[in-house]
């Protein structure tokens, strides 16, 4: 089944699989998009929204909690809908590899816990992300350029870490030389960051939103694989369909790619 034909299957379910869901981070750019957006879905109900401050007691009437707030209050989030016994969207920046282990030492002592985390919710991207990973073992040089809005908290971003740390995977496997850099001096960052082994270069313009290409090479050509995302809205279908499947997913799924 594909991406469009399960979102027009779970988009005429009827009233008896309603779905209670609870936003965090419900007045932000994001979340106030995905309240809106659940409360236009035909088989979701939305029982709570919860900004910084508030009383997260409301959230208990919820099936999944969808959380977009800060870095500094997803964990806190995250522990508290565990320990309760609600599943979780979240599309919250700022995870690492510390974070994704504690993470998983909560749901290890959480048996039933069902955690879905996506650096990106856009079809497009996560098609760019997997393209990129399936065409880099076949290159001799790989980089990524993530270009976003100056409003951005994190860099590199999610996706662009997500999207080096795949190609890393996939050369890796396939078991590709070293990539060529006989750089021997430069100014600090010149060269952007080295996630897995690739580097990753990101720029902060006005009046950017969400764009990332990979620039992927041999001697004599170029391929460029490049996803343009304009408004947030792009990422509401991959929200919805991650809301819909998360209580089919026990234990921790990162990304929406197996759901497409």
């Amino acid at each position: 089944m594909t991406f469009c034909e399960v979102s027009a299957a779970n988009d005429h379910l009827d009233s008896s699989t309603m779905l209670r869901i609870a936003v965090f981070g419900a007045k932000g750019r994001m979340g106030s998009q995905v309240v809106a957006a659940v409360e236009a879905a035909t088989d979701m109900e939305l029982v709570a929204q919860i900004d910084a401050g508030d009383d997260r007691s409301a959230a208990l009437l919820a099936d999944v909690a969808v959380d977009f707030t800060l870095p500094a209050t997803v964990m806190g989030n995250i522990e508290w809908c565990v320990t309760h016994g609600i599943a979780m969207v979240v599309g919250t920046t700022g995870f690492d590899e510390q974070r994704y282990a504690e993470v998983r030492t909560l749901l290890a002592a959480t048996p039933g816990a069902r955690l879905l985390i996506a650096s990106n919710f856009s079809v497009a991207a996560v098609l760019m992300m997997r393209f990129a990973a399936a065409a880099a073992p076949y290159f001799e040089s790989v980089e990524v350029v993530e270009l976003h809005h100056p409003r951005k908290l994190d860099a590199p971003s999610g996706t662009a870490v997500s999207t080096a740390k795949a190609v890393a995977a996939t050369r890796a496997a396939a078991g590709a030389a070293a990539m060529p850099d006989a750089t021997a001096t430069e100014l600090a960052g010149a060269r952007g960051a080295a996630v897995a082994g690739v580097r990753v270069h990101s720029v902060r313009l006005s009046g950017l939103f969400a764009h990332q290409e990979v620039l992927l090479s041999n001697p004599g050509e170029l391929l460029t694989i490049r996803d343009d995302s304009f408004d947030r809205s792009c990422y509401l279908p991959g929200i919805l369909l991650a809301v819909r499947r998360v209580l089919e997913l026990p234990g921790l799924t990162l990304g929406i790619d197996a759901l497409l």
